[in-house]
């Protein structure tokens, strides 16, 4: 089992249309995020252009999730509402345009992935995912086999379980709780 901690600060920006990206990690790490060829991408993006459109990547699945407030976006011509902490799915082939300022989490999976899932959490879990993806959404203590991890606001925790031993794990405060498997 490898587990990393990926600090919110050490983390630097790019640029994106619609204001600035922050990549936490890209799978595998010989991957390119230009080239499109990953399994899958975590980051977290400033939105400071209303509107801004959202980038596309075909073939890719998204999750996104606001960090600070709600947001309101138009997706393939359909105004919808996310409320702060709400998980929006997409197919990142959709035409997305966000109405809203502010600051998200946001992971693409490769469709050639077939099980995936995030959800917030703060409740002991127990899973012998491939990959698991800890986001933190407030100063949290992650407990995984009874080895405490301390994160800040916006670090990432993941672990790579490729024996796919059982994990179990506690949370003290609400995160972001994502599973994959290949």
């Amino acid at each position: 089992m490898n587990i990393q901690l990926f600090s919110k600060k050490n983390t630097k920006p790019s640029i994106w249309s619609g204001g600035l990206t922050y990549e936490y990690m890209i799978f595998p790490k010989t991957a390119i995020y230009a080239g499109r060829d990953f399994g899958f991408r975590i980051s977290s993006a400033t939105i400071e252009e209303v509107s801004s459109e959202f980038t596309k990547f075909k073939g890719y699945y998204r999750y996104l999730v606001m960090l600070d407030k709600d947001l309101k976006v138009e997706v393939n011509k359909e105004k919808k509402t996310y409320k702060k902490y709400e998980i929006m799915e997409f197919n990142s082939d959709d035409n997305v345009t966000s109405y809203t300022k502010g600051t998200d989490f946001n992971w693409m999976v490769s469709e050639k992935i077939s099980h995936h899932k995030l959800e917030v959490t703060n409740s002991n879990q127990n899973c012998n995912a491939d990959v698991v993806i800890l986001f933190s959404l407030r100063s949290t203590v992650i407990t995984i086999d009874e080895k405490p991890y301390n994160l800040e606001p916006y670090d990432l925790l993941v672990i790579e379980n490729e024996e796919k031993e059982n994990i179990m794990l506690h949370f003290s405060n609400e995160c972001l709780f994502g599973i994959l498997d290949f």
